[in-house]
């Protein structure tokens, strides 16, 4: 029996599965080109929304030969409507986590499509792209990239030098800014089900005095948000005083012991693949300025970006905000009275905000819209009902 016998066939239902992620990822790149203001960075997304112009100009080949018609393009589905928005309003930086689970996706349902000629090679071309998003955010250039599984070719960089790495790129961040979209929606997820539950708990006990429950609800809003901007601020501060101080030692070692920091660097150089040569030039030249050598050092040995170590009070405001915007949705129908009908409303604005919120996360997550809007809906539901009923149980028990 030949190899290929063994290679389940691609069919019709398949390849307009395959055209559709392909078209998808088309949009998503060309719209990622269009909004990113870095040159080099936008060329890199044009070099990438070319293969995917390949590739489904390669099912679209396949669904001729099949016997079938080739649809006209429509719409990118919500996901990626998702990213292209976020991407708009904060930057393509702060979509990269989204965009490579999305290519992580996209490789695996090539994974179970099996081993033929045509999955074999695109397969091969979404290692590539995952590749490009690891040097851009690793803050490198990227000229080319050839997937060392395809035909054991390296990875070429494309920086000048490794002095060019992570400096000067307006589009380089450390993890600060990585998380932020799924910071504001878990944030926003927090307040939501935490308010609405003590909402509903003060409600089963006191349904007879909507300006308690309001009160309640406002007091509830308010020491969540501040709590968790507390919270946030002394985690981000602490972090950034641990990372400065790693920075102080560093300039220290480097001031106190010059030549056994560069070797450490021309060391770092070499395990890239640099020659030994190449290594010690390299290092001795980016040491002629010692502004420059501790910036690289913090980059090589730290992985850190001195100029991104992450705003305390930012990240504070963040949480404020995001916890807020969840928390003040039970309480927003308490604000024009009280009584069974605007309990309902409360309960209702909250089950579709919950549902919004599960969508959302989605997007992160890759799995279904409707499984992880219902998902979060269940949660915030239950939470509501349990502390209703342990509300109403005290109501009865104190009157």
């Amino acid at each position: 029996m030949s190899y290929d016998a063994l290679v389940p066939p691609i069919d019709v239902e398949q390849s307009l599965d395959n055209l559709k992620l392909e078209r998808d990822a088309i949009v998503l790149y060309d719209a990622l080109a269009t909004i990113e203001k870095d040159p080099r960075r936008a060329d890199a997304f044009r070099r990438i929304a070319g293969n995917e112009r390949r590739h489904a100009d390669i099912w679209a080949t396949k669904l001729r030969e099949l016997g079938a018609d080739v649809p006209p393009a429509d719409g990118p589905r919500m996901r990626v409507r998702f990213i292209i928005l976020a991407a708009r309003i904060a930057g393509t930086s702060a979509v990269a986590d989204l965009v490579k689970a999305l290519e992580g996706d996209e490789g695996a349902a090539y994974e179970d499509q099996g081993a033929s000629p045509e999955v074999a090679a695109i397969a091969a071309d979404e290692r590539e792209h995952a590749v490009i998003w690891e040097r851009l955010q690793a803050g490198e250039q990227v000229t080319e990239v050839t997937d060392p599984k395809r035909d054991g070719v390296a990875i070429a960089r494309g920086a000048s030098s490794p002095a060019d790495v992570g400096r000067g790129e307006s589009w380089h961040r450390a993890g600060a800014r990585s998380g932020t979209l799924r910071a504001v929606i878990f944030g926003v997820s927090d307040g939501l089900v935490s308010n609405l539950s003590l909402v509903m708990g003060v409600a089963g006990a006191a349904s007879n005095n909507p300006s308690f429950i309001l009160l309640a609800g406002i007091a509830g809003l308010l020491a969540g948000a501040f709590s968790m901007a507390a919270g946030e601020y002394i985690s981000m501060q602490s972090q950034r005083e641990l990372f400065e101080r790693q920075i102080a030692l560093e300039r220290a070692e480097m001031e106190a012991m010059p030549e056994e920091e560069e070797a450490e660097l021309a060391a770092s150089y070499r395990s890239k693949g640099f020659t030994h040569d190449e290594a010690a030039r390299i290092a001795h030249k980016i040491f002629r300025d010692p502004d420059t050598a501790l910036d690289v050092l913090v980059r090589e040995e730290l992985g850190l970006d001195p100029d991104q170590l992450g705003s305390p009070w930012g990240a504070a405001l963040g949480s404020f905000v995001a916890f807020g915007i969840g928390a003040v949705i039970p309480v927003l129908p308490y604000l024009f009275g009280g009584g069974q009908a605007v309990l309902f409303v409360s309960l209702g604005l909250s089950l579709v905000a919950l549902f919004a919120v599960g969508a959302a996360v989605s997007l992160l997550t890759g799995r279904g819209l409707i499984f992880s809007g219902f998902r979060q809906l269940g949660i915030g539901l239950a939470a509501a009902l349990v502390t209703y009923a342990i509300g109403s149980i005290i109501g009865v028990a104190a009157g």
